[in-house]
């Protein structure tokens, strides 16, 4: 039971990430055109530390890593 509400409070902030990304990419215009490239290495970078904390079972570096990816991929639309 803990398990599971662990998990939906991960959920509920990865759900929260995408006001934050979209506020912080309405905010931040000027410095999304020069670090594009950047933003692109993160998200890559993120999304293989969640697969591999989801490999090793460790479910807050997964939802660290999962809401870092999602905040940032966000400023890349």
């Amino acid at each position: 039971m803990q398990e599971i509400i662990k998990f939906i409070i991960g959920i509920i902030i990865l759900i929260i990430g995408i006001p934050i990304g979209n506020y912080l990419a309405k905010y931040t215009k000027e410095e999304l055109k020069q670090g594009q490239k950047w933003f692109i290495l993160i998200v890559i970078l993120s999304v293989i530390g969640a697969v591999y904390s989801l490999i090793v079972k460790q479910d807050y570096f997964l939802f660290t890593f999962l809401f870092i990816a999602l905040v940032t991929s966000r400023s890349l639309k």
